[in-house]
């Protein structure tokens, strides 16, 4: 476990450091100042932790002058502002950690990403994989190519995939689950029963020109598996549901912990190295009622939600693991 370091008290005035700066996206839950407090670099820098949304902050970058990168936050947070607004302020970030997602289906944050990527600003999870996690279509073709590669240890649900309406001709198994775009959450999500109500649906997708499509056979699963991995910490849950919602994840559902199982450390694993590498990462599956099969359904990145009972925990592998990418980025840039 990485320990903060804290400067020790010193008879002789020492000059003041300038902090080194990390920007933390996330709008709900926790206070990132406060769980990074006291915490310092090991060339004695202490952190300025800053924390907001993506709605909140205004990204611009240039190549020519001392600026660089440079971020307008509206209402963020830091440990002197006491979880109080702080206004308008304008930081310079070393090193940002997101954890909510960019892309949602009432915000598009791409362009604040964008900003971030053109001035190569370090992060957790890299900025590249962020960036192509907001595309469902590219992690599912990842997922897919590990299915190929590893077979039955590495198991995902089939699919077929639709640019449009146009292309849009499903051909396998009835019931089955449509996902238009790259909605999460269980948004823009909906069970066919046959192919006159596919046809249907298909009228409806003509409405969204712009969004593609994906198809896949509906499975009637006895409970969802959610395999979680911060840095090398891994943690397994199975969700049941108790609402009788087949979108499991939307309804009321009971969360346990269970011991990780080395086939499902093995889907992290492999998980992990996609898009360069995600040191924060969920891989989501269903069990299939009645043969038990355990199938893959999506792959999540560095937004990933904490279960409330082992939040405080998870939270200090984050931390640990952001300290020791400052470390590698920040130190190592300033030596």
């Amino acid at each position: 476990m990485w320990l903060f370091q804290k400067s020790e008290p010193s008879t002789t005035p020492q000059p003041r450091m300038k902090p080194a700066t990390l920007l933390v996206i996330q709008a709900d839950n926790y206070s990132w100042p406060d769980i990074l407090r006291g915490a310092t670099l090991s060339d004695g820098r202490p952190l300025l932790v800053v924390q907001t949304g993506w709605g909140d902050i205004h990204v611009h970058a240039d190549t020519y002058s001392s600026s660089g990168l440079c971020v307008e936050v509206n209402g963020g947070t830091t440990a002197d502002s006491a979880r109080s607004n702080t206004g308008v302020m304008t930081i310079q970030p070393d090193f940002v950690l997101i954890r909510n997602e960019v892309l949602t289906p009432d915000f598009d944050g791409r362009g604040r990403l964008s900003g971030f990527l053109f001035a190569d600003l370090p992060s957790v999870n890299s900025l590249q994989s962020i960036h192509m996690c907001c595309d469902r279509a590219a992690v599912m073709g990842q997922l897919h190519r590990l299915n190929r590669m590893l077979g039955d240890a590495f198991p995902v649900v089939p699919q077929h995939f639709a640019s449009s309406h146009r292309s849009f001709m499903y051909g396998f198994t009835f019931p089955a689950v449509v996902k238009v775009g790259s909605a999460h959450a269980g948004v823009g999500k909906m069970q066919i029963r046959d192919h006159h109500q596919m046809s249907d649906f298909r009228s409806v997708l003509a409405m969204s020109p712009k969004e593609y499509c994906f198809a896949e056979p509906f499975l009637l699963g006895s409970c969802d598996l959610r395999i979680q991995k911060i840095g090398s910490h891994v943690r397994a849950f199975r969700r049941n549901d108790v609402s009788g919602e087949w979108k499991t994840n939307t309804g009321t559902a009971v969360m346990e912990e269970l011991p990780c199982e080395p086939r499902w450390r093995a889907w992290t694993d492999a998980a992990a190295g996609l898009f360069g590498g995600l040191d924060i990462l969920t891989v989501d599956a269903i069990v299939e009622e009645g043969t038990g099969t355990e199938y893959i359904i999506e792959v999540n990145g560095t937004s990933s939600g904490l279960h409330p009972d082992c939040a405080g925990e998870d939270n200090a592998h984050i931390a640990e693991l952001v300290l020791a990418r400052m470390e590698q980025e920040c130190v190592r840039v300033r030596a």
